[in-house]
């Protein structure tokens, strides 16, 4: 358990998530001087176009950038809890994937779709939602007949290889303008969410985390292995469709809604749990909520220095790589 000197590190934790969002408010193509901010929050300000930057542009995006740090690093957690590997993320059963394959479906038969869902936006995120929803529905079937997370694992990689597969014949034929769009949309980006889209998100991310939080206990015995889990009387079945479920609910809706943003999920909960030296659930989740909101409004705030915006999941690869190659190491 958490030894008692470590509670005192939620503190600097909330005060780095809100000092990063204030900062990825004023910081950008256009810098909003600290004494201006001050005066558009409490009304005093009457530069219109500041007001409309930070209002409307990048209000949702520093809450877009919080809530997916806070959703990829939870599923990820659960992902590495479920399979007990240190290497799981929340794209392991396959979601980005299926989340890709509506993408990539919607952009090559543009023409089918109603125009109005491509002059708003909505068809790539419907299609996203419906390609990751279709995943997730198929592994949580082939759930009820496996009785291995083994063999669960294996399932949901196959399904993910699928329909990367199907994605790269959908490239294979089509045009080049429709090929740019679907890789600049797997490059990830908190920009083009607005806030009818914050409507959507943020209901679901609520939903699935606190299915999440709710799973803290049980999450625990899972460590302890399944046959122990089912000694203490926790239902392996219903826990592992409930983790599946909140993971896809958190990774499937930003994947929708950003496009796939690596690495966080892997190396945030390994972050939480190096500084707050404790594999209890309880602080390992809020731990690793505050810490995935971090390192996303970090990425989003490095990703406006330059003059043209830089996509959010290069600078999340260089963060969670490093991470990444440090635990391969830690374990050899």
């Amino acid at each position: 358990m958490i030894s008692k000197q470590r509670y005192w590190l939620f503190i600097p934790a909330v005060l780095a998530l809100l000092i990063f969002f204030i900062l990825d408010l004023m910081l950008g193509s256009i810098d909003i001087p600290f004494g201006d901010f001050l005066a558009l929050l409490n009304g005093s300000h009457e530069n219109t176009i500041y007001r409309e930057i930070l209002l409307n542009y990048r209000l949702p995006k520093a809450i877009t950038a919080v809530i997916a740090g806070a959703s990829l690093s939870l599923s990820g957690l659960l992902m590495q809890t479920l399979f007990r590997n240190p290497l799981a993320d929340p794209y392991i059963l396959g979601v980005s994937s299926g989340a890709g394959l509506g993408v990539a479906i919607t952009l090559m038969a543009a023409s089918f779709l109603p125009a109005v869902l491509i002059s708003t936006g909505w068809g790539t995120v419907l299609a996203a939602v419906i390609g990751a929803s279709a995943i997730l529905l198929l592994v949580i079937l082939v759930s009820f007949r496996l009785h291995n997370n083994v063999s669960l694992l294996i399932v949901g990689i196959m399904f993910g290889t699928i329909a990367s597969s199907i994605v790269s014949i959908l490239q294979n034929f089509a045009n080049p303008d429709a090929i740019k769009l679907y890789v600049l949309w797997t490059f990830g980006s908190l920009s083009a969410v607005n806030w009818a889209n914050l409507q959507v998100l943020a209901p679901v991310f609520l939903i699935g985390s606190t299915v999440a939080f709710c799973l803290h206990k049980k999450s625990d015995g899972l460590l302890l292995g399944e046959n122990y889990a089912r000694g203490l009387g926790i239902d392996i079945q219903t826990t592992r469709i409930l983790m599946v479920l909140s993971t896809g609910l958190l990774a499937g809706s930003v994947t929708a809604f950003t496009g796939p943003i690596a690495f966080v999920g892997v190396a945030i909960p390994h972050i939480a749990r190096g500084l707050f030296k404790t594999s209890a659930h309880k602080i390992l989740m809020p731990a690793s909520f505050l810490l995935g909101g971090i390192l996303i409004l970090i990425c989003d705030i490095i990703s406006q220095i330059p003059e043209y915006t830089l996509p959010i999941n290069t600078i999340s690869a260089l963060f969670g790589a490093p991470v990444i190659i440090w635990i391969i190491l830690k374990r050899t």
